[in-house]
């Protein structure tokens, strides 16, 4: 089956489950970024199973191009369909594809889809350490959701986070006045906080006055 068959098939089966009524206020939550056809998670799972399922023995140059394929339909579900099958050959991807999942990102960017890459990210970096270079050029990078990604990509590391590299990324986007990277920044300290609490409660009093009220807030939520 090619490509354009697969985004075809699960076109049918996502439009068979759709509720046209959750279409409106589906795209509402999303700042009407995209239209929606009215399929929330659950359901868009089950439509979309056998299609992950049968990706994970696709060619990874292949599940690249059913990623792209899907991400370039405007219905926003088509996207988070992208990302799954994308996330369940995740151990699969090459340092090399680093480029096509950076363009993922900056695709009708917004926090559902760019945060649910970012694992996807980390997942390479932690395969391929050589993607640091690239996370260190990310940081600085004037797209803030490619900087985020970099911010964030540890999210699932634990005990294998790089301490000084997540504190360093944090210090730098400090005085970002951006609300997603004041976010970010946030969430990845507490997230951090449930492997070594101590360690990010001293960051936080330590940089206090440099870290936003609301990176801070986010930090120290749990502590």
């Amino acid at each position: 089956m090619s490509i354009s068959e697969h985004v075809a098939q699960v076109r049918a089966e996502l439009e068979r489950v759709a509720v046209a009524a959750d279409a409106a206020p589906m795209a509402a939550y999303m700042r009407d970024r995209n239209p929606y056809l009215g399929v929330k998670t659950p359901a868009r799972r089950k439509a979309s199973k056998q299609l992950v399922t049968a990706s994970k023995s696709f060619e990874i140059d292949d599940v690249l191009d059913l990623v792209d394929a899907l991400f370039a339909e405007r219905e926003r579900e088509f996207h988070y369909v992208g990302h799954d099958v994308l996330s369940a050959s995740e151990k699969r991807l090459r340092a090399t594809d680093l480029d096509r999942v950076r363009r993922l990102i900056t695709t009708e960017s917004w926090w559902d889809t760019v945060d649910a890459i970012a694992p996807t990210v980390g997942a390479m970096v932690l395969q391929h350490p050589e993607l640091l270079d690239d996370m260190d050029e990310w940081i600085d990078d004037a797209d803030f959701w490619i900087a985020r990604v970099a911010i964030i990509h540890q999210l699932r590391f634990k005990e294998r986070t790089d301490v000084d590299r997540l504190f360093r990324y944090c210090l730098h986007r400090a005085a970002d006045r951006e609300f997603f990277i004041r976010k970010a920044i946030g969430w990845a300290l507490r997230q951090y906080a449930r492997t070594d609490p101590d360690a990010v409660r001293v960051f936080v009093d330590r940089h206090i006055e440099e870290l936003s009220p609301l990176s801070v807030r986010e930090a120290t939520k749990h502590l």
